[in-house]
């Protein structure tokens, strides 16, 4: 039987980022550190042909795709966007730190939401639908391979919803430019929504640009933990 392969790919790295902001719907485009990291992973490793383009409308998405597949005809997704952080667009966790709005919010799960902001369960409803409807469309046209440039947040929680194996959202979290491949058998589809996770991104790269990618991952496992209503242990 005919399977499907999906790549997404995070966008690259923005100042927000660096600043360690929480940005969601906020349109930051790549900072130049973004952009020059992206020529080089493109340069020195592989990211795989595909046969159709999506992405998020946020510039950093967009700019991400253009630097990796400089030809792309891309198809814009507006559901792709990440998780709203109303209010707190811009803020980082230290400003806020004070805030019992704030605070509440961490506390609350996947049920509350920043104040004008999105709620966790809100956020994994449209982004799974979007995912889902993508899938729809390869299989209708038959197109075997596709490229989805996209957030962060929207990676970890598309493989937590349907990746095998399975792992928590935050175990998902990947490094700007990075990404995974899945794999999508119409008939596991179908009846489980399952998709298999069976390779990272690009090809040959071992998660390390500069030094800098734990440091990168502790910053974004924090993050993610409290912005997406992840229960501690």
């Amino acid at each position: 039987m005919k399977s499907y392969i999906i790549h997404l790919i995070r966008h690259g790295m923005t100042e927000a980022n660096v600043k360690g902001q929480y940005v969601g719907v906020t349109d930051t485009p790549l900072c130049e550190e973004g952009k020059e990291k992206l020529r080089s992973l493109r340069k020195n490793y592989e990211y795989p042909k595909v046969d159709v383009y999506y992405s998020s409308p946020l510039s950093r998405c967009i700019e991400t795709c253009n630097i990796i597949y400089p030809d792309a005809k891309i198809n814009i997704i507006d559901d792709l966007k990440e998780c709203s952080f109303g209010d707190w667009e811009g803020k980082t966790t230290d400003e806020l730190s004070k805030n019992e709005e704030f605070i509440s919010w961490l506390e609350g799960g996947q049920q509350t939401s920043p104040p004008n902001g999105e709620s966790g369960i809100d956020f994994q409803k449209r982004v799974c639908l979007a995912f889902s409807k993508i899938v729809d469309e390869l299989m209708k046209s038959g197109t075997t391979s596709a490229a989805v440039f996209a957030h962060g947040g929207v990676i970890m929680t598309l493989l937590a919803a349907y990746g095998l194996p399975r792992a928590s959202f935050y175990d998902w979290i990947v490094e700007n430019g990075c990404g995974y491949s899945v794999r999508i058998t119409p008939g596991l589809w179908m009846r489980d929504k399952v998709v298999e996770v069976y390779q990272k991104l690009p090809l040959g790269f071992d998660g390390k640009i500069n030094g800098d990618f734990k440091y990168l991952m502790d910053t974004a496992r924090e993050a993610a933990n409290r912005a997406y209503g992840e229960n501690k242990e």
